[in-house]
């Protein structure tokens, strides 16, 4: 397993006005106000969870950390959200 990538959605909800995640990341479950928080949020709890919730402690003895590190983008569209992919 080389550097695993994991996709994150930012998807806006016109009736609670906020952006919520949509993500193979599992334990993932972000709502926020702003696409700046949401950005913020994802990149402070997706690291953590993939490594949590992604990996075996038998991947984490023979594996090198830079075979783990996931690969999470995030991508702002011009109009109406946001994508990581």
């Amino acid at each position: 397993m080389k550097n695993p990538s994991f996709f994150v959605k930012a998807i806006w909800d016109e009736e609670a006005y906020v952006f919520y995640s949509e993500s193979d990341i599992v334990g993932l479950h972000l709502e926020t106000v702003t696409i700046e928080e949401f950005e913020v949020e994802m990149m402070a709890f997706a690291p953590q969870l993939v490594m949590q919730n992604h990996f075996t402690e038998n991947d984490l003895k023979q594996r090198s950390i830079l075979d783990l590190i996931p690969s999470i983008f995030f991508r702002q569209q011009s109009v109406g959200g946001a994508v990581a992919a």
